[in-house]
Order: C-alpha cells, then structure tokens, then sequence
C-alpha cells in the first residue's frame, strides 16, 4: 500500500541554529486536513568507518560522550563539516586521525537515520580494509584528547553488540553489516554509492551569512 498524503510545511521557524546542529519548528498538512508542529533537529550528516586488519580485528575508539555522561565504545567517525569534501575522504580524514591508519579498500555498509522522527542527521558507513600506518595529528583540546583506540577480533565486537557494551547506532548497524558481509550473505556496495538521504539543509545554512537557507 503507497500513502498519497503530500505532508506539505506551510510554516517553518527557527529555534536555534549552532555550530553542529540547528532546531527547526515546522508546521505540516495531515491527511485529516489538519496541520500538525514537527521539531526537526538539522544535522550535518557524518560517516563512521568498520576497519578490519589482515587478522579480522576491528578497531574501536572509546570516547567520551556528553549527552551520554559517560565513555563509550564507538567506530572511527566524523561529521561532514568540511565543504564539497567527498564523503569517503572524509571517512579516509577520520581513520587517520582518531585511529592514525589508511585504508587501501574502501566500500559502502550501511546508511543510518540515527533518530528520524525528530532529526534529518544519517550516518554512512564504510568498511575499510588493506589497513596501514597513517600519520596522525595531536588531538585537539577536546573529548578527542582523551580518546583511547583499541583492536578487537571481529565477533568479539559482534558479542559485544548484542549483550549492551556497543550502544552506538552506526557502530551496531556498521559491526552487523561487516560480519554479515564476511560471512558472504552479501555484499558490500562500491564507496561512492548514491546517497539519496545524505543531510544539506543545516549545511547550505552555514554558507550563508544569516545561517538560512531559501
């Protein structure tokens, strides 16, 4: 069954607009004929990277996160705040710096809407292999300075999915579609796939003097 309602924003207002987020009040036609107010949190987008060695170990980051008031343990990832940056070399950004590798093997995992009744923010995921040393800048005064980064063998990572250690949407969904695709159930998709859901709005804001967009 297709729905045929055209949920049209006849207002919008901004609430506020950040350095990493911006908060949006729209108002939206519903098929009763009525309208209803959505929040929308604008997000950058971001991508996160599965990198697995030559011995099926995955590297995990463990950071910091305020919202979460405590560490947790993550994938490489970062948010797409670098202008007409591709997405891959952002990821190929990331890697080197949270973790201090490159990666001879690039493809696409999975793309995640991290919560997309209230936020436009999707994350793709890489799978990265062929790892090596990469040069790695020091970190800045930030949650990164007290980042720790660590190798786990694959399944471990997987365990620690399924029993609550790993809490991260795109480090879950990004492990689960790596051990899928090892396992040869599927395959994973070129680097520079099409993606339909990447955010724009919150970035073309940023280009803008007054920080909107129209």
């Amino acid at each position: 069954m297709t729905g045929r309602h055209n949920f049209d924003v006849v207002s919008t207002k901004d609430v506020h607009i950040g350095r990493v987020v911006g908060l949006r009040i729209d108002d939206v036609t519903m098929p009763g004929g009525g309208t209803s107010t959505r929040e929308v949190v604008e997000h950058l987008g971001a991508v996160a990277v599965v990198a697995i060695d030559e011995d099926d170990n995955v590297v995990l980051v463990y950071q910091y996160r305020h919202p979460m008031g405590r560490r947790l343990w993550e994938i490489p990832a970062g948010l797409l705040d670098v202008d007409n940056e591709d997405p891959v070399d952002t990821a190929r950004r990331e890697l080197a710096e949270e973790a201090g590798l490159a990666a001879r093997e690039w493809s696409t995992l999975v793309d995640v809407a991290a919560s997309p009744g209230f936020t436009d923010e999707v994350v793709r995921v890489y799978l990265a292999r062929g790892l090596s040393d990469a040069d790695r800048d020091e970190p800045h005064d930030d949650e990164e300075a007290d980042l720790v980064v660590r190798r786990v063998p694959l399944d471990e990572a997987i365990h620690m999915v399924l029993v609550g250690e790993i809490v991260n949407g795109s480090a879950v969904a990004g492990l689960l579609a790596a051990h899928t695709v090892r396992s040869g159930a599927f395959d994973a998709r070129p680097a520079r796939t099409a993606w339909r859901d990447r955010p724009t709005r919150f970035a073309q804001r940023r280009r803008t003097p007054d920080g909107r967009t129209g």
